[in-house]
């Protein structure tokens, strides 16, 4: 079995151990530097990242293969990437780019195909001088989607 394949089945075998926890990215380089990006339903703890570590480090033989293991979670303002990420983000405000437009707005919806956000925008009135505010509300499927961060504000 091949030293990637070999990682991801112990990365498998971990992440079943821990359903709220899941994978975004496995990074097995030629040199044998293996990094491992992690998200989780409720985050990921410090040692959410220990366990998984050495579920795949006492599992190698650094005498077959010499490598080096980097397991941490996604960063706050990392892109999102997967349907999930999305849904455990729902009443959180997106910056999400698009081919034509960028828009930061509450995600109030996340299914398998779209995402649905809201926002209020000043908008000239229909009738008469001035602004007024109004609601609005748009679909976005994910494959118009080309960057999705979360906005923290404090």
């Amino acid at each position: 079995m091949a030293f990637k394949e070999k990682v991801a089945e112990l990365l498998d075998a971990a992440l079943q151990e821990r359903p709220s926890i899941f994978l975004i990215d496995l990074n097995v380089q030629d040199s044998g530097k293996i990094i491992v990006t992690l998200d989780g339903d409720n985050g990921v703890t410090l040692q959410d990242c220990i366990d998984v570590s050495r579920a795949i480090e006492h599992n190698l033989d650094r005498e077959e293969q010499d490598f080096a293991l980097e397991v941490a979670s996604a960063g706050a303002t990392s892109p999102l990437k997967l349907v999930r990420q999305f849904k455990k983000n729902i009443g959180r405000t997106l910056k999400v780019k698009t081919a034509t437009e960028t828009i930061e707005a509450e995600i109030t919806g996340a299914n398998e195909d779209f995402i649905t956000l809201e926002w209020e925008a000043r908008e000239p009135k229909k009738v008469g001088k001035g602004k007024e505010t109004v609601q609005k509300k748009q679909e976005i499927n994910y494959s118009e989607i080309k960057e999705a961060t979360v906005t923290i504000k404090f």
